[in-house]
């Protein structure tokens, strides 16, 4: 009888040694790509379309603007002038690289990238792409002066697809907070992501985790739906940065249809300020926002020693001077950990490469996508395995990141549903639905973090908890959630 009683303990315990597996049930359905038509160009000849932006710069006083004309090459100006409560400051034109492509039978439209410079800090700007009656007018605000107790919000998402115009989109820039997205693609479930992320009108950049519109899940890689994706965003990413990170589905390296430039289209159509942080790739680099050091990088570029990412990394991290950006964040694809069966170790090989230094380097919070489902680590770390002392498994190191795994947005190849069991130690918070996630950070030790379920036609908080900035509150941070 106690022997019994042992096991059943025993047994129990292993099936609890991990933290919350969420109870909610997403409701069984397809994750169907929203049609092309509900895409059309804006209205007039020629009108630029396709808008986006992103952090041009290190600090923050530069955006890149790119856009698409469809047909003709010109205009090609970018006309700019600060917002003064209302009031127009003196504009500004500046003139924009570009480029085009072909990938098999497609022919992208012009592609237009400007770099607008020496902007104020924390300042809102107004600019106009685009001539007569095909003038087009956005805005955008720029970030603080980067230091450490400067407020911020990211949103965060992955793995996305389309949505319907919404102006809330317009009105983001009044809140200071990032968001995380991964995977998001072009489905009506990306569509219910993106608006809940509108709806938030919390975030003011957005760190993207990569796989943006799946077009390589077409026949011939329909680069149509680079197209009809960018056109989805542009009610946000045209207003607010999206920090971009390369995923899978943006390899397009297609030898069988002879298309062998890996990351053409993503490449031409996303350009990132990787010179400036002496990066030789726009696939890896870093930039600062705020109080916020962020470094990008490339799962499915080379990065075993010696290679130019792994020599970039190794000068990059101690150049990061957390007395004026605390709060060190690393963005990527591939998680390192996971606990699903789909994508399972897949990002081991680079973990084994980069874990010791982020962990010597006190790295916060490293952000991933791929995995279409959310899950948030304890602070664990497994550096200590040699050949000969069968220490493989992770442990807990107040040193060590939290690795969060958001790759939820949405996208056309549905959920991630299938979590081993038992939950392993290191697994503190997992779901399988879509959704989005927001990071508050308030100055260089606390940063409140939520997860947003998506829950029919509303965005529910399922996940949220306080994060301690690892150089200056090391301590161990509350495991709350909420399911």
């Amino acid at each position: 009888m106690w022997v019994l009683i042992f096991f059943w303990l025993h047994y129990a315990a292993r099936l609890c040694n991990g933290g919350v597996t969420s109870s909610y049930i997403r409701k069984p359905r397809a994750s169907v790509d929203l049609p092309l038509e509900l895409f059309p160009s804006p209205l007039g000849f020629n009108a630029p379309e396709q808008v986006h932006i992103t952090q041009g710069d290190r600090v923050g006083r530069s955006m890149i603007i790119s856009w698409v004309t469809p047909i003709k090459p010109y205009p090609n100006e970018v006309t700019y002038w600060e917002d003064i409560n209302g009031k127009h400051g003196h504009k500004h034109k500046i003139s924009a690289k570009i480029t085009s492509y072909r990938y098999y039978n497609y022919t992208s439209g012009f592609i237009h990238h400007a770099t607008v410079r020496r902007l104020k800090y924390d300042t809102k700007y107004i600019y106009e792409l685009g001539k007569h009656n095909t003038t087009r007018r956005f805005h955008f605000t720029t970030p603080p002066q980067v230091g450490p107790d400067v407020p911020y919000t990211f949103g965060v998402m992955g793995e996305q697809i389309y949505s319907r115009v919404n102006s809330i989109m317009y009105s983001l820039y009044l809140q200071f907070m990032l968001m995380y997205l991964g995977d998001l693609g072009q489905t009506y479930d990306s569509n219910q992501t993106f608006e809940h992320y509108v709806a938030n009108r919390k975030g003011q950049a957005v760190l993207f985790l990569g796989d943006l519109s799946y077009a390589d899940d077409y026949e011939f890689h329909d680069n149509r739906r680079w197209d009809s994706w960018a056109k989805f965003v542009e009610k946000s990413v045209a207003y607010q940065p999206w920090i971009w990170t390369a995923g899978n589905h943006e390899l397009d390296y297609a030898p069988e249809i002879e298309e062998n430039t890996p990351f053409k289209p993503y490449m031409h159509r996303y350009h990132v300020p990787y010179k400036a942080s002496q990066s030789t790739s726009p696939l890896w680099y870093s930039i600062k926002r705020a109080s916020a050091y962020i470094i990008v990088l490339s799962s499915y570029s080379a990065y075993g020693t010696y290679t130019p990412q792994y020599n970039w990394l190794q000068q990059e991290l101690p150049k990061v001077n957390r007395a004026e950006t605390p709060w060190l964040i690393v963005l990527l694809h591939s998680p390192w950990y996971n606990s699903n069966n789909y994508h399972y170790m897949e990002g081991e090989s680079m973990r084994v490469m980069f874990e010791s230094w982020f962990v010597q380097n006190k790295v916060d919070l490293v952000f991933a996508g791929h995995v279409h489902s959310y899950e948030r680590s304890e602070r664990i770390s497994n550096t200590k395995y040699n050949i000969t002392n069968n220490l493989g498994t992770p442990m807990k190191d107040a040193s060590a990141p939290v690795y969060i795994t958001i790759g939820d947005g949405g996208n056309i190849e549905g959920l991630a549903n299938n979590f081993s069991e038992p939950q392993p130690s290191y697994s503190a918070f997992r779901e399988a639905s879509f959704g989005h996630a927001i990071l508050e950070i308030k100055n260089r030790t606390h940063a409140f973090y939520s997860w947003y379920r998506n829950h029919e036609n509303e965005p529910i908080a399922a996940d949220s908890t306080w994060f301690y900035n690892r150089y200056w509150y090391p301590h161990e941070e509350p495991s709350s959630t909420k399911n």
